[in-house]
């Protein structure tokens, strides 16, 4: 029984060497919008007609490092809904939505994974219900986007990024 008590054994020693690691942090510090935007180019005529929406959703990340171990992560969202029939333009929901990260203890391709799925993915419902907000003070009926998958996002730029590269060497 008094092994058992003894720090330097088992899981103790265990414990004792996982301290030399630096220790993971990952914070959300603060959730704000960059930039927001809304328009609705032909209204009043939009809302004279049947409602047969055409949406088009255009999705963006960046992050950049702003302080020691303090990341902004932006998604950009762009919904453009047009007449299905005309082609005209209904409106055009804009955000930018940026959130502050402290994230210290990981680094390289875990850090850029992170940033890249991980963040975008606390960040999106957020963007998701500004745009409905957005859309529905505009007149229109509710916009609700379906949820992202932002890890297979950061998967399809990771393998586009790998395949330029060979494409990259073989031209070399």
């Amino acid at each position: 029984m008094a092994e058992d008590n003894n720090p330097n054994n088992g899981a103790g020693g265990q414990a004792a060497g996982q301290q030399d690691k630096p220790q993971v942090q990952f914070a959300l510090q603060r959730i704000y919008v960059k930039d927001i935007s809304f328009e609705a180019p032909n209204s009043p005529a939009v809302f004279q007609q049947p409602f047969k929406p055409k949406v088009g959703l255009d999705l963006n990340t960046t992050h950049q490092q702003v302080g020691d171990d303090l990341f902004e992560v932006v998604i950009k969202v762009t919904a453009q809904v047009t007449h299905s029939e005309e082609g005209t333009t209904s409106f055009l929901a804009e955000i930018e939505q940026a959130g502050l990260f402290r994230i210290g203890g990981i680094e390289g391709a875990q850090l850029d994974h992170t940033l890249g799925a991980f963040c975008p993915n606390v960040l999106f419902p957020y963007a998701r219900e500004c745009i409905d907000n957005l859309v529905n003070r505009g007149g229109f009926p509710p916009l609700m986007l379906s949820p992202v998958n932002f890890e297979a996002i950061y998967a399809q730029k990771k393998q586009r990024e790998a395949q330029q590269q060979q494409d990259q060497q073989a031209t070399q």
